[in-house]
């Protein structure tokens, strides 16, 4: 007869002491720094391509209100992707210390409340349907860059849009993706993407606004608090004048000062704020002179001035 041995099970006043772990639940609370820092990633990468690649929409609208493209102005996919690399870090900068006075905050009123805040927390997470209603909300509010863009809209249009778009279309798809692992993070890369997408029509909306100030009256309004406007400053857009001079060092249009846009294989762009037209010129045989930075601009300072004055020749 062969003794077999029997593996012993160890119980605790004849209780099983092993505790089933929901597979979701397992998976979402892994406690390695490296899980954290995948967590991370897979937050902040999306927002980041999201935000990127509409932004690249944003300068090139700033530059069709002027009647020229971004590549006339001397702005290749270089220059661009330099540009709004520096724009995405100050918005990162601009955004840390907002996440890390969230996370204190969360963490006081989780004290405060004797961890009654984490318990919410968990009981939303371990209910599919109510973490996907709120995925799905978020989704659906993301949209209002979009539509803000296309179309002046207020909050009461925008609330039933976006509670809409989120119930009709994201909430089944996310709570049937909360099933596994896999669906879960692709979850996450979506509402990630969608916040990414809508922050940067948002920054667009903003941007044609400031770019408009300037088509209109050669300054943009300045953002709250601050000296000038930064969105049109983090993309690069240089709010520069210049007289323009002939070869023999001579004022061409009437000594009026211009914006520079830029310039591109030899030829400058230059917006005349007192007829409100763009002009192009050779770099050669053009000379830039009393280059100012910002000017200052009297107060009520519109363009349009000269616009209907036909006497002036543009292309001297």
């Amino acid at each position: 007869m062969i003794n077999q041995q029997i593996p012993v099970e160890h119980t605790s006043n004849g209780t099983n002491t092993s505790v089933a772990v929901p597979a979701a639940e397992a998976d979402d609370e892994k406690p390695s720094a490296l899980a954290l820092l995948e967590r991370i990633a897979s937050v902040v990468l999306p927002i980041g391509v999201g935000l990127y690649a509409v932004l690249y929409l944003g300068v090139e609208a700033i530059y069709n209100l002027f009647g020229i493209t971004p590549q006339q102005a001397g702005i290749d996919q270089s220059v661009l992707f330099g540009r709004l690399s520096g724009t995405l870090i100050l918005i990162l900068l601009c955004a840390l210390p907002a996440l890390g006075l969230l996370v204190a905050l969360y963490w006081v009123l989780d004290k405060v409340t004797f961890g009654g805040l984490s318990r919410l927390v968990r009981f939303f997470r371990e209910h599919p349907w109510v973490a996907a209603t709120i995925a799905a909300l978020w989704s659906g509010a993301t949209y209002w860059g979009v539509f803000s863009v296309l179309g002046e809209v207020t909050a009461a249009t925008m609330v039933p849009i976006a509670v809409g778009l989120g119930v009709l279309t994201f909430l089944v798809p996310f709570r049937l993706m909360r099933r596994k692992p896999v669906g879960r993070s692709g979850m996450r890369l979506i509402v990630g993407a969608l916040t990414g997408i809508g922050l940067g029509w948002l920054l667009i909306w903003q941007m044609v606004l400031a770019a408009a100030d300037v088509y209109q009256y050669g300054k943009a309004q300045p953002l709250p608090g601050m000296a000038g406007n930064s969105l049109l400053d983090f993309v690069g857009f240089q709010d520069q004048w210049a007289v323009l001079k002939d070869g023999d060092d001579k004022p061409l249009y009437e000594g009026r000062s211009m914006l520079l846009l830029g310039e591109s294989d030899g030829v400058y762009a230059f917006y005349d704020c007192e007829k409100q037209i763009t002009l192009r010129r050779a770099a050669e045989g053009t000379n830039l002179g009393e280059i100012i930075m910002a000017p200052e601009l009297p107060k009520g300072y519109a363009c349009g001035a000269k616009a209907d004055d036909q006497s002036g020749d543009t292309t001297q």
